[in-house]
């Protein structure tokens, strides 16, 4: 007689992918409750296997479909363990098992979840089967798994969270109320809020310099001196802070005017549009500082513009 490279695994497909086999093996085997929601005879097979590679002298799998009498489609797959000694983290293997039959559902166009029901086929030596099939038996800690996987998942949904509950939240509530109010039309109206949470002394400075560049960066107002100016006035300790990212953001205004030089070169050349691009920029900035008060030394440090330019720019505000 020839010798099949793995027996176990050619029996069980010959025979489970024969319809009225499969059909009889799941109305004798899956629970009534289940069983009585199937409607049999849209069984069929599915292509594929979703066992590992390594693991397949030891495994063998098939998937089914079938509607429910309802009409929604939901997949068996049906797994025959063929080593001899059994696995005690089976159960979490078979539910492992479903998500990439469920995320093959959605890859085909649908926007919903099928049930996917796990089967053991067993024939090992040891009798009976010694394991549960619950998956949450798998767990070192059953009663919090049952918990925290029998009810939905917590939710964190920081726009119907009150700005007077986010500013109790200690070290978390700077990135909180940023996250919450970044879409805003302005975000220049959390400004206060920000240079309090500041002062709390929660926050850590590395983490604040991320949160203003991210509101720098993302956020929206029509007065961005005047959103940063707000904050050194009430949060005087963090002033180096801000001061960075005017100089990063100043940072951004020359490579912002290479861009436009590049554009100009065939009609002024590259170094004419950097330097353009620069000083526009920078004059714009210093502007809205010495509109909104701050001080000319912070306004040069801030634009690196000379006491020239900042002297000629008081002379046009006035």
């Amino acid at each position: 007689m020839p010798q099949v490279p793995n027996p176990h695994d050619a029996t069980f497909r010959k025979c489970m992918s024969n319809v009225n086999v499969a059909r009889d093996f799941l109305q004798f085997h899956l629970p009534p409750e289940i069983k009585e929601q199937c409607d049999f005879s849209t069984l069929k097979i599915e292509p594929g296997s979703f066992i590992e590679p390594n693991l397949r002298q030891h495994y063998s799998d098939i998937v089914y479909s079938l509607k429910t009498k309802e009409g929604k489609r939901c997949y068996i797959h049906c797994l025959i363990e063929h080593q001899s000694t059994p696995k005690k983290l089976m159960a979490f293997r078979l539910f492992r098992y479903s998500i990439p039959i469920m995320q093959q559902h959605l890859d085909q166009g649908h926007d919903e979840l099928p049930v996917v029901i796990p089967i053991l086929f067993y024939h090992g030596e040891t009798s009976p089967y010694p394991y549960s099939m619950d998956w949450l038996d798998c767990f070192a800690d059953r009663d919090l798994a049952q918990r925290v996987y029998s009810q939905p998942f917590p939710l964190v949904d920081v726009t119907t969270i009150p700005d007077e509950e986010i500013l109790t939240h200690r070290s978390v509530a700077l990135l909180e109320l940023v996250q919450k109010h970044i879409y805003a039309r302005d975000i220049i109206v959390i400004s206060q809020s920000i240079a309090h949470l500041l002062n709390t002394g929660y926050t850590e400075s590395e983490l604040v310099k991320t949160l203003m560049y991210y509101i720098a960066q993302r956020g929206k107002t029509a007065d961005t001196p005047q959103f940063f100016k707000t904050i050194v006035e009430h949060a005087p300790t963090y002033s180096e802070d801000i001061m960075t990212i005017a100089q990063d953001l100043r940072r951004e205004g020359r490579e912002e005017g290479m861009q436009q030089g590049m554009q100009q070169g065939m009609q002024q050349g590259m170094q004419q549009g950097m330097q353009q691009g620069r000083q526009e920029r920078n004059t714009e900035i210093a502007k809205a500082l010495l509109k909104n008060g701050v001080d000319r030394a912070l306004v040069k440090t801030s634009t690196g513009l000379s006491d020239q330019d900042i002297e000629d720019i008081e002379v046009l505000l006035h």
